[in-house]
């Protein structure tokens, strides 16, 4: 078993070796698996405990840190992938992803695209400098240039039977919590206010705002409060 597994790390170390040599540059070598079918460019950084897998391709100057897992994704130049997962989908170009993110297959994130922290991206195409910054799911997507998505967001693609796609165009900012139920077509320069649910096409230039209109009650939520025990 012993020689077996001397085998192993050493068929292991002789990949990371050959990568070391075209300019990678690893941090320290301890856990990171990269198979030989993997391409890496000039300059990528890689900490420890990264996993690299597949016909996997990786630009040049890319950083990758710990906990990353990639396979059969071609990442491009200057890209930074910050413990994430991401499978059989193409990022570009000075992109950034994570931390805790997961690229789902057929998936592209065109260049200079920011995708933060709990965001999941499944068979959607992100365009040139679009913001997904947290906490959003973006599923058989369309989306444009430029959009901004706010804390919360969800393309309800499936209805239980089918999966319906979205569009949504260049500019689009969309406010948090927003719920767009697929299929529905958002245009270009559009403005979605916070926690709105998008049920029907928003032309090109438009507000729009769908949420039930705030009542206040007086003195009701003292009174809902009233025995209520506290723990502290």
């Amino acid at each position: 078993m012993m020689a077996a597994l001397a085998v192993i790390e050493e068929k292991r170390l002789a990949i990371l070796e050959k990568h070391l040599q075209n300019g990678v540059i690893f941090e320290c070598v301890d856990g990171i698996v990269i198979e030989e079918t993997v391409e890496i460019g000039k300059g990528t950084r890689i900490s420890p405990n990264v996993t690299l897998r597949g016909n996997t391709v990786i630009g040049e100057n890319c950083v990758l840190t710990s906990g990353t897992v990639i396979a059969d994704c071609e990442i491009g130049d200057g890209s930074t992938i910050n413990a994430s997962q991401c499978y059989q989908s193409k990022v570009g170009k000075e992109v950034s992803v994570g931390p805790f993110s997961h690229l789902r297959p057929n998936s592209v994130l065109e260049d200079h695209v920011h995708v933060g922290d709990f965001v999941e991206i499944k068979n959607s195409t992100i365009g040139v400098g679009t913001a997904v910054a947290h906490l959003t799911y973006v599923g058989d997507s369309d989306v444009g240039r430029n959009v901004n998505f706010g804390c919360g967001c969800v393309t309800v693609n499936y209805d239980g039977v089918r999966k319906c796609r979205c569009k949504i165009g260049d500019n689009a900012f969309i406010g948090c919590n927003t719920n767009m139920i697929a299929p529905v077509e958002i245009g270009d320069n559009t403005f979605i206010a916070a926690g709105s649910t998008i049920t029907n096409e928003v032309p090109d230039g438009d507000f729009a705002i769908a949420r039930a209109r705030q009542v206040n009650k007086s003195g009701l939520g003292a009174e809902k409060l009233k025995d209520r025990k506290l723990k502290w």
